[in-house]
């Protein structure tokens, strides 16, 4: 009986070994892993640079509204890119080359950088209710472009407009009445395609139609104002492009 005790200890012993050295392993396995997508993180992260002026002149408009395009796609998807915003910090102390500029809303719920992935230093962003262009906005554009080298004007409505709701029910308050003078042609210009009984705020398909007829006329606009953009244009120097933003999908649909 001894004997088998002792066999058995044996046994037990040597499968405790066995198995504390198979957890060993798995943990090694684990941690082997882990390290991999701290390195894949680390890499993503060190890759994270601003544009040189070189590399962003050598792109075309196309291209750019191509980045635009990808952007939105990972946004939609959270998988943004990990930002080294120290290092960009530091690349863009002195001097900075953005690729584009994006006119939008003052909502906060159009995060411009974060729907199209791009990080500090990338863009310039003018933001006004609305998103119309007045003389100080087409001043800032024509810096953006002609002085500052970026390729591509994004002109961005988006879903639920307050501005544009505002303008449709005719409020006047404030300051605020002026500024929405700014969206009464976009109105103006959707009515021809409504009936007056349908020309209200509750109808979701004309609030639609006035958000997106503010972007293009909005576009018509600057190139009418600015002739150093329109030339610009005209010389495919740059592009200037229309955009509705879906703020339940965060999805960005272009305008033509």
């Amino acid at each position: 009986m001894k004997k088998l005790n002792y066999l058995s200890f044996l046994f037990l012993t040597t499968l405790l070994f066995i198995s504390c050295g198979e957890a060993e392993e798995k943990n090694e396995t684990i941690d082997i892993t882990e390290d991999t997508e701290m390195t894949d993180q680390q890499a993503e992260w060190d890759d994270d640079v601003t544009l040189t002026q070189a590399e962003r002149d050598a792109l075309m408009p196309a291209d750019v509204v191509a980045e635009f395009q990808g952007g939105n796609l990972r946004f939609i998807n959270d998988s943004l890119t990990p930002r080294n915003r120290q290092a960009r910090r530091e690349a863009t102390g002195s001097a900075q080359y953005p690729t584009g500029m994006v006119l939008s809303c003052i909502d906060s719920r159009v995060p411009v950088e974060e729907i199209f992935d791009q990080g500090l230093g990338d863009i310039f962003v003018g933001r006004i209710a609305g998103n119309f262009a007045d003389e100080g906005m087409l001043g800032s554009m024509e810096f953006a472009m002609k002085v500052a080298g970026s390729k591509v004007l994004v002109v961005m409505g988006h879903e639920s407009c307050g501005a544009v709701k505002s303008a449709i029910a005719g409020v006047e308050l404030g300051n605020i009445t002026g500024m929405l003078d700014h969206i009464e042609p976009a109105i103006e210009m959707t009515d021809e395609n409504f009936s007056e009984d349908l020309r209200s705020v509750d109808n979701e398909e004309y609030v639609l139609a006035v958000i997106k007829n503010n972007v293009l006329h909005t576009i018509d606009e600057i190139k009418e104002d600015s002739p150093i953009l329109a030339e610009m244009v005209e010389d495919e120097e740059i592009k200037i492009v229309g955009a509705y933003y879906d703020v339940d999908t965060g999805a960005v649909e272009w305008l033509e």
